[in-house]
């Protein structure tokens, strides 16, 4: 079976109406410096979509969800032309599980943000802001409250 083609995964994470974000480095040279980011990034090795997300959490805030329910999973185009894919994933997560974060060496500072102050953030990566509203558009009923 051929191995899939991809650069990077994302992974947003819910409880009780809130995501889990933080805010970049303030470094030049990185993409998005100083922006609301979510959990993820480029992809190790032959690792799949959901393993590199996964990876990328436990590296970045010391999280290991072996049994984690994906509610959305989506592929999507590079974002620059010929670009890889990239992946974007939703999960719930458990006060509990948020209690035991333990913040990285990447990024400034974490927290969890109401969902809808998150996407009106201006400084937030616009195309994570819009991947998390489709989401929300497609799989959330009218009036409930996301997971």
């Amino acid at each position: 079976m051929p191995v899939e083609v991809f650069s990077g995964a994302k992974i947003a994470l819910l409880c009780e109406g809130q995501v889990l974000v933080y805010r970049r480095d303030d470094k030049p040279g990185i993409p998005f410096p100083g922006c609301w980011d979510l959990p993820g990034g480029g992809r190790e090795g032959s690792e799949t979509a959901l393993e590199c997300a996964l990876r990328e959490l436990h590296e970045e805030f010391a999280l290991v969800l072996p049994g984690i329910e994906i509610l959305w999973s989506r592929r999507y185009p590079g974002l620059q032309t010929g670009g890889q894919a990239t992946h974007f994933f939703v999960a719930p997560v458990t006060s509990a599980d948020i209690a035991v974060i333990r913040f990285g060496n990447e990024g400034q500072y974490w927290r969890m943000m109401p969902i809808g102050e998150y996407l009106a953030l201006p400084d937030a990566i616009p195309h994570l802001q819009r991947r998390l509203v489709e989401y929300l558009a497609a799989c959330i009923p009218s009036g409930e409250a996301p997971r």
